[in-house]
């Protein structure tokens, strides 16, 4: 019987994690979610990271950390106001205060951990470069850097099986990640990408925006909005 397929999805539960796990699903991938509470403004991403998991029928691996330095992100102190620019600026006026220092960088080396401690073969992000904000760690050369470190850093590279990162929606843009979250049926109706929390989506910011336009472009209504 041939062993299974391991990867690490890291899971926030907005629409690009969760396509992304459901992505490593359809190409055969036994998945472990990892969901990290980093300090953010609110808990409804989490919640939601938890319902995607349960609906995927995978088990979510739950990490806290306690950094002060990433409070100066506006996604992290409630103290900075949530930016609210037009659609056709997003991405276009340098790095915005919701970016989290080094977030990717840290996000991706506790799901290598991971991968490395339960020999999984890849490690899933749904990191875009494409339709987003303009973070520096969704680009491809950053991701591709972090691949080859995760190659040489882990016990699998040195056993000459090296640890693949995945980004499977790295030069989508949001319609396209739309239409691949329909194609792999990922619950959509539960996954949250708003950055202000609160009972609703604000339609306002950043995350909002993209996922709006990803959904109009499509052609198709967001069952979570």
């Amino acid at each position: 019987m041939a062993q299974k397929r391991v990867a690490i999805v890291l899971l926030s539960g907005g629409l690009d994690s969760a396509t992304a796990l459901y992505w490593a699903k359809s190409k055969g991938y036994s998945a472990v979610a990892l969901s990290i509470r980093y300090g953010q403004r609110h808990v409804r991403e989490l919640d939601a990271a938890r319902a995607v998991a349960r609906a995927a029928r995978v088990r979510i691996r739950e990490v806290s950390l306690s950094l002060p330095w990433l409070r100066g992100s506006s996604l992290t102190n409630r103290n900075l106001r949530i930016p609210d620019v037009p659609l056709e600026k997003i991405g276009r006026g340098g790095i915005p205060s919701t970016y989290v220092p080094g977030r990717n960088t840290i996000f991706l080396s506790l799901a290598v951990s991971l991968a490395d401690a339960v020999d999984a073969e890849a490690v899933v992000i749904g990191a875009n470069a494409l339709d987003y904000s303009g973070y520096p760690d969704c680009r491809p050369p950053f991701l591709g850097a972090f691949s080859r470190a995760a190659a040489l850093g882990t016990r699998r590279g040195a056993r000459g099986k090296p640890l693949r990162i995945l980004a499977p929606l790295l030069r989508l843009d949001k319609k396209g990640v739309v239409n691949l979250a329909v194609d792999v049926g990922a619950p959509l109706r539960l996954t949250w990408s708003c950055y202000a929390g609160g009972p609703r989506p604000c339609a306002r910011c950043d995350s909002c925006r993209l996922r709006a336009k990803g959904f109009r472009e499509a052609g198709l209504k967001d069952p979570a909005a």
